[in-house]
């Protein structure tokens, strides 16, 4: 256990270079849980790059700081192209933008940088996966929604109560990419189910 922590403790620099950005849309509350979730993937799928995809997802919507509050609920967040509208791609160029400027600042090969920013630019809008990294950052985006967290924050942002939204990630969560994903979505909803009450409220 303290090989991993002190394993992790590289991103430290990276985490602190981008805190400014993580007040926008509850990201200091949905990336470190979605940081963690990718920990769990990497851990089932040790052939992926863990450089690549911890940082990847570290700093795949950081760039929503550069975008006003009311756009981002309103226009990434409704309607039936939601992921397709200008402020998602928008989100990912920014988020492209500050993590590299994060990334060199801390001393990350351009390599890496090369990868990681493959994998920030498209991550919501691009219809499928392109690699095997691509699909743990994507599965890991979304795996924090299945948690109590997730949920509680997640419906406000789909003006949906907590049991709505619930019901509508049990029909997303077989869309997760890995299996591995797909598994830990199904026992996450269920305990947040169980936590919540919802088969009463």
């Amino acid at each position: 256990m303290l090989d991993k922590q002190a394993d992790l403790a590289r991103f430290d620099p990276v985490w602190r270079a981008c805190e400014p950005y993580m007040r926008a849309r509850k990201n200091d509350v949905h990336i470190p849980l979605s940081f963690a979730c990718a920990q769990r993937l990497l851990d089932a799928y040790p052939e992926a790059d863990r450089d690549v995809c911890s940082l990847a997802i570290l700093l795949h919507d950081i760039g929503w700081y550069s975008i006003d509050h009311d756009d981002i609920i309103e226009k990434g967040f409704s309607g039936p192209n939601m992921l397709q509208s200008d402020v998602r791609y928008l989100h990912e160029a920014e988020s492209v933008r500050l993590g590299t400027e994060a990334m060199r600042a801390t001393g990350w090969s351009d390599e890496v940088i090369a990868q990681v920013n493959e994998i920030i630019d498209g991550h919501d809008t691009r219809p499928e996966p392109r690699h095997l990294n691509d699909r743990i950052v994507r599965d890991a985006d979304k795996l924090w929604r299945f948690s109590v967290t997730g949920v509680a924050v997640a419906c406000d942002w789909f003006k949906m109560t907590p049991h709505g939204y619930a019901d509508r990630l049990e029909l997303q969560k077989d869309r997760l990419e890995t299996e591995v994903g797909r598994r830990l979505a199904t026992e996450t909803l269920a305990e947040t189910r169980k936590t919540l009450l919802l088969h009463v409220i």
